[in-house]
């Protein structure tokens, strides 16, 4: 009997993730196996490339991981920056001054804070 990756590699059906799986890969690789950025880049590349694999918007994730690794931010973070210009957005309001300021075309608005 085949099993389903050996099932999808032949064309025969297609699995289907999205980028919440491939953010947990990216935070199991990071702080339990402790690896460094550019090897946890070649694993999700790795994920993205597999045949008979579909990742929900993969172009996102790709270029999530390109910013992961090249502004050394938080993969969400890569995320939401990659996720913005595709929804027209070019504002983030977010207390995360620090990593979003190293985004081209991405203004940080940092939200007041209501004490009560």
């Amino acid at each position: 009997m085949s099993s389903l990756l050996e099932r999808a590699e032949k064309g025969e059906l297609v699995l289907v993730t999205n980028a919440l799986v491939m953010a947990e890969i990216v935070w199991t690789l990071d702080s339990y196996y402790h690896l460094a950025k550019p090897d946890i880049e070649e694993k999700l590349l790795a994920v993205l490339n597999t045949p008979g694999l579909e990742v929900v918007d993969s172009e996102v994730v790709l270029q999530a991981v390109v910013h992961y690794v090249e502004k050394n931010v938080d993969f969400i973070d890569a995320y939401n920056a990659a996720w913005m210009p595709r929804q027209g957005l070019t504002s983030a309001y977010t207390f995360d001054r620090k990593h979003f300021s190293r985004f081209e075309g991405i203004t940080v608005i940092i939200p007041e804070v209501v004490h009560a």
